[in-house]
């Protein structure tokens, strides 16, 4: 049995980074459990490989969802990660952090530490921003790159000048001093290959002597002794496999991401007291808000068909195909080297007095019923539409003691009659969008929701029916303070009423995000590493106020 400092759960987003930094400590040993494989297919690399990654269950953990009270009886997919940088490896590559106003909230929920003003340096110190931005906002010499696509679509195009004309101003920079407007989409590839959490900061931390990454490595529970966690059992090769325990010395570290840390926890006997004695499980410590408050955001997507252009419908077909397979290995631009989203777009939906509390996509193409993953044959562009900090709330639990056994996810979309509101209001925008004067050259028909579709009840019955996860799972193991009811973990991630144990990923964020969860789950685990090391965060910027 193998005793190392730290012992981290999870090669994800936020594992690749904890190993790099907790690692720059020569005296250190870390050890990192990853269920899945190295991150050597080719698809993970290849930014259109997005598509096939979806689906493929040797790097995916291909969850499904609970039907929920707005999805039409239908059962959500819920791809997530499973090989070295997690979710980085198979997601669609776009980088955006958030709103000032996200953490600022956080830390008015008890969080010391977290407000923008403190999150910011660490968002600065990681990246490495290639492209528009103002240095206050902006990292130049960070290990991860950030990109802005430079594909210019007449598409893309018009439906920029499309929102410009409904009063949607150009944004050079949602991730700098305001999020609101329309631009093109930023994201983490360099020179036409993905930049992955595992290629910005793990594989560089692997050369290091004192870092120990253990692939196929399934943590099956927590080894405690009494109320202090000393190491993780594993299984070496899956659920045939060998079993193993390592030990650490200072920390085990949860980063396995909003569905497997607190599943995690739940088997290891750390959760509600009546889920886990219903599974047979000791009770090792009675936290019932393991799991609860999960949060994600929900997007039905409006598709009209195109005429006069072709979309990347039919460019990724025949012989298209092979034109644009040989521009990406010769100049690694072109189709191949694309982010399935292209243009994003952060405005108002006039329910709520928050700042733009809508997001919207667009992308040159459409899938089939709606969902990412399978391109139509016929020529079509797509506006997914979401609300950026929904009030429902769902969870995350064990289905049985079997740490094989996929947890029960159920999100509980649309639950607050304010969300369908907001989701409503989207979709009409959307529509609005799609309908602009820019993009009339273009403009075929609206095939989804469809013309017939009129009121609100109608727009609602639509999202229903064809609405879909936009893969950003957050808020099971929360962060606040340890007399509030829902909270798991404190403002240094350690999980309340235990030693020796934190949870660091996306499930800590007390409330989701006005973002994708990408760049914030490494903003987490950077911070993380120097509230670990007791280091001074990175000198902060003054910053202006909004205009």
């Amino acid at each position: 049995m193998e005793t190392f400092d730290y012992v981290i759960v999870g090669a994800g987003s936020a594992g690749s980074v904890l190993t790099n930094r907790l690692s720059e400590d020569g005296s250190t040993t870390v050890c990192v459990l990853e269920a899945g494989p190295r991150d050597w297919h080719p698809y993970i690399h290849l930014p259109a490989g997005f598509i096939k990654t979806f689906h493929m269950k040797s790097i995916n953990w291909a969850y499904q969802q609970e039907p929920g009270p707005y999805t039409a009886g239908r059962s959500i997919y819920a791809p997530r990660g499973k090989t070295l940088g997690g979710s980085s490896s198979i997601n669609g590559h776009i980088y955006n952090r958030g709103q000032r106003q996200d953490f600022d909230t956080w830390a008015q929920m008890g969080n010391r530490g977290w407000s923008y003003s403190d999150v910011l340096p660490y968002f600065r110190r990681m990246e490495r921003r290639i492209g528009e931005g103002e240095d206050d906002y902006r990292g130049r010499d960070g290990a991860l790159t950030v990109t802005t696509m430079e594909w210019k679509d007449p598409l893309c195009e018009a439906f920029m000048a499309g929102a410009i004309n409904l009063g949607i101003p150009r944004n050079p920079d949602y991730n700098g001093k305001i999020q609101e407007g329309v631009s093109y989409c930023q994201r983490t590839i360099q020179n036409g290959l993905r930049m992955s959490a595992a290629k910005a900061f793990l594989h560089p931390a692997r050369k290091r002597p004192n870092v120990h990454v253990r692939t196929h490595a399934h943590a099956t529970s927590i080894v405690f002794e009494g109320k202090r966690a000393v190491g993780v059992r594993y299984m070496r090769g899956g659920r045939s496999g060998t079993p193993v325990e390592v030990r650490a010395s200072r920390e085990v570290i949860l980063a396995g991401g909003s569905y497997n840390s607190p599943q995690l926890l739940q088997l290891s006997g750390v959760g509600s007291p009546e889920l886990l004695q219903a599974h047979g499980i000791e009770v090792r410590h009675a936290l019932a808000s393991v799991g609860e408050g999960l949060q994600d955001h929900y997007a039905p997507r409006s598709v009209a068909r195109v005429k006069n252009i072709k979309t990347i419908n039919e460019l990724r077909q025949g012989w298209h195909l092979w034109v644009e397979a040989l521009k990406w290995a010769t100049t690694r631009r072109g189709l191949l080297s694309l982010s399935p989203t292209m243009v994003y777009c952060f405005w108002h939906s006039g329910e709520t007095a928050e700042s733009s509390d809508l997001q919207l996509t667009f992308t040159p193409a459409s899938y089939k019923e709606g969902v990412q993953g399978q391109l139509e044959d016929e020529p079509g562009m797509t506006v997914a539409s979401w609300q950026q900090r929904p009030e429902s709330r769902g969870y995350v639990r064990i289905r049985s003691s079997d740490p094989f056994a996929p947890p029960i996810i159920q999100t509980n979309y649309l639950a607050a009659e304010l969300d369908r509101r907001v989701v409503v209001a989207g979709m009409k925008l959307a529509r609005r969008l799609l309908k602009s004067a820019p993009l009339s050259p273009y403009y075929d028909y609206e095939d989804y929701p469809g013309s017939k579709v009129q009121s609100d009840d109608e727009f609602l019955a639509a999202a229903t029916e064809r609405g879909t996860t936009t893969f950003h799972p957050g808020c099971t193991c929360r962060m606040g303070p340890a007399d509030s009811t829902w909270a798991v973990v404190d403002d240094q991630l350690r999980v309340h009423g235990l030693q020796g144990l934190r949870v660091i990923d996306a499930s800590i964020m007390p409330r989701m995000i006005s973002a994708n969860l990408n760049a914030s789950t490494m903003m987490i685990a950077d911070k993380a590493s120097d509230l670990i090391r007791g280091k001074a965060a990175p000198e902060a910027v003054k910053l202006a106020s909004y205009a």
